[in-house]
């Protein structure tokens, strides 16, 4: 199999990609045969790439360099120098890989990694459609891996799958989301659907309500160019945060086929209630961080939203009238993703009878970054002569239990396409549901020219989030 990376040379490739595929190898999980192939304009020879490659493995792998395993791996890194927009094409590229290949009895099999801006998407697969490097049948496969934003509303994301499935078919595109990579969020259904304990409790009978954070603490940083175009909701909540919503929400599946996982999926995106005017207004809050507009290639007068907080419901018989609260940011006090589930409070008796002192909520905390693990908040009586109740927190941590560290999502993510596993991979259909309940808001908002509302960098957001929550009678969980 050849990897062929487009983008080769960037920063996705130095700090994601490489690594991920060099700890694959130290793992004995690459074929044994194989190539891969940075693409990029200008020129750079296989020793320089080869170079590029381990400092990239050196200051970003989640484990140390081996000078023995690095050696195996260099022997099968390249690079090949193309341009899109050139006459030639990717004739060149064709040319050199058919070389890589016939030296290293390579069979002609390719992923072809799109770490690009989406505004070159199209065009790099029609290069490829023309130069006939892709097999849509036959003896030689081929798959194209395509990184998030698939586009920037419903309109443009169309128009992305459109160009894709002109030269591939659906079930050779693998479009990438790296949180669906991380261990506990592939664990979400087996914690579900392999504990008796849990299944029977995630439904509107028991379920009072549920949160979901990705909060991070550093700024725009050295992305306003692609952040000015995007925001938080496009950002995080289009993909991100609707797929975690849909693992939480899914009915359970009859086969872990991958199909259908990501129909049941589908079938929760398409049952979040519509927002119309009303409810953006009541449900959806936006700000920015204090600071944001004079960041380095920001415009002094940006609307772009660095947080987002919603109020989601989702209209089907499990969870009817079970609110999702979202929320995610930039500058907040910390790096963190989690989803919490809040099960409803143990009727007003008993040890829940006073008024001024009810008991804390039993919370199912499912934690994504940086601790991955899980714990579950319950009752408990402190020892001693009286009945005094107490909350304890029961604590599962992956590090703890298991010993070292979690493969990376992309380690992950890019074994499922060597393997053709398109289970945590978005569905052109699930895309584009997604993209359909956030046009609303992203329409709305674009009629809007007030200034956004101001939160100070290192805070939870601003105060109109916290009262999305308490107008219900719930607050946000502090983290």
């Amino acid at each position: 199999m050849t990897i062929v990376i487009f983008g080769g040379g960037g920063d996705l490739t130095h700090r994601k990609l490489l690594p991920a595929l060099y700890n694959l190898h130290v793992d004995g999980l690459l074929p044994p045969q194989m190539a891969i192939v940075g693409v990029g304009r200008k020129p750079m020879t296989d020793e320089a790439y080869r170079d590029f490659a381990k400092d990239g493995v050196t200051r970003f792998s989640r484990r140390p360099i081996d000078e023995g395993a690095w050696q195996s791996f260099a022997a099968f890194v390249f690079f090949a120098a193309a341009e899109i927009d050139a006459e030639q094409g990717l004739a060149s590229l064709g040319a050199r890989l058919d070389i890589i290949e016939h030296e290293h009895h390579l069979a002609g099999d390719r992923i072809y990694y799109m770490a690009l801006p989406p505004s070159l998407f199209g065009p790099t697969v029609k290069q490829l459609d023309r130069a006939r490097l892709v097999n849509r049948s036959g003896s030689h496969s081929a798959r194209i891996i395509v990184e998030k934003p698939i586009g920037r509303d419903i309109e443009s994301a169309c128009a992305i799958n459109d160009a894709i499935a002109k030269v591939f078919d659906e079930p050779q595109i693998y479009r990438i989301d790296h949180y669906l990579g991380k261990e506990t969020v592939q664990n979400i259904l087996v914690l579900r659907f392999a504990n008796s304990i849990f299944e029977p409790l995630f439904n509107q009978k028991y379920v009072d309500h549920v949160q979901i954070t990705v909060a991070e603490e550093e700024g725009v940083g050295t992305r306003a160019g692609y952040y000015e175009q995007a925001g938080a909701l496009r950002d995080m909540v289009q993909n991100h945060m609707l797929q975690l919503l849909a693992l939480v929400a899914m009915e359970p599946p009859h086969s872990l086929d991958a199909d259908v996982i990501r129909d049941e999926k589908l079938q929760v995106l398409k049952s979040l209630r519509p927002l119309d005017d009303a409810a953006i207004a009541t449900n959806v809050v936006r700000a920015q961080y204090a600071g944001y507009r004079q960041e380095p290639g920001v415009d002094p007068a940006s609307l772009t939203e660095t947080f987002v907080a919603l109020q989601v419901f989702v209209d089907n018989w499990r969870w009817s009238g079970v609110p999702f609260f979202l929320r995610t940011g930039k500058r907040l006090p910390q790096r963190t993703s989690e989803i919490s589930v809040y099960l409803k409070d143990v009727p007003p008796i008993l040890f829940n009878a006073n008024p001024s002192a009810r008991l804390d909520a039993n919370v199912l905390t499912i934690r994504i970054q940086p601790d991955e693990g899980f714990s579950l908040g319950i009752s408990s009586k402190r020892p001693g002569p009286h009945v005094d109740v107490a909350p304890v927190k029961m604590d599962f941590h992956y590090g703890a239990q298991f010993n070292g560290s979690s493969p990376e999502a992309y380690e992950r993510l890019l074994l499922d396409v060597i393997a053709g596993d398109p289970t945590l991979f978005m569905r052109r259909d699930a895309v584009e549901a997604a993209w359909r309940w956030v046009m609303p808001v992203l329409d709305r908002w674009a009629t809007q020219t007030a200034a956004l509302p101001q939160y100070p960098a290192g805070a939870w957001g601003p105060a109109e989030a916290d009262r999305l929550v308490e107008s219900t009678g719930r607050k946000w969980r502090a983290l």
